[in-house]
């Protein structure tokens, strides 16, 4: 356990990992973009806690979160996700996966890369909040909408504002570490790159 004063969500050790090395760190590598939407999308009604203890087990399951993978997965390959223990056996999220991986790729295809594609919805940096604590944190903005009503509108699933704007967080479109933080002015300075925790 880190030393140093955290945001105050992170308390149990897997979140207080999860919170010093990757939440709120610039992502620009593509198959760590799907993975955060996959994950984000995966724990609507649930806990982060609930999916980072199953994170693993998603990387096994989709692929390494490789979206040209998931978008051949068959319906017999939904089936038998069906019967995994290791994620989350919702067949809406399991289908909507694979669905929004095909719907990743088109966007690849058209923006060159879903990196170019999902940070012009911050214009194209970290927007910097400065936070005094937990409390002030939106669930949405405009930002989030926006991003929200564009993916839907290409196909996507499980992306409303809310889990649009817990994905921004975490792939650091937004800095939302409270600014007693010690994560606060170090998290622009890195990359994550997809290194499991």
């Amino acid at each position: 356990m880190s030393p140093q004063k955290q945001c105050t969500w992170a308390r149990t050790p897997l979140n207080i990992a999860y919170h010093d090395i990757e939440w709120g760190v610039p992502v620009h590598d593509d198959h760590v973009l799907f993975e955060f939407l996959t994950l984000e999308g995966a724990q609507a009604g649930l806990s982060w806690e609930t999916i980072l203890k199953k994170r693993n087990a998603y990387r096994d399951a989709f692929g390494g979160f490789d979206p040209v993978r998931v978008a051949r997965f068959t319906p017999a390959r939904i089936e038998r996700l069906l019967r995994n223990p290791g994620i989350v056996r919702n067949r809406l999220k399991i289908e909507s996966t694979v669905r929004n991986a095909r719907a990743f790729l088109a966007v690849q295809r058209e923006f060159g890369s879903f990196d170019a594609y999902v940070w012009r919805f911050v214009g194209g940096a970290p927007l910097v909040n400065h936070w005094r604590s937990l409390r002030q944190v939106p669930a949405r903005t405009p930002e989030s909408d926006t991003l929200s009503r564009d993916l839907l509108g290409r196909g996507f699933k499980f992306v409303g504002s809310t889990i649009c704007y817990a994905f921004m967080q975490a792939v650091g479109m937004v800095n939302d570490h409270t600014i007693d933080c010690f994560r606060y002015r170090h998290v622009g300075i890195n990359q994550y790159t997809g290194a499991a925790v």
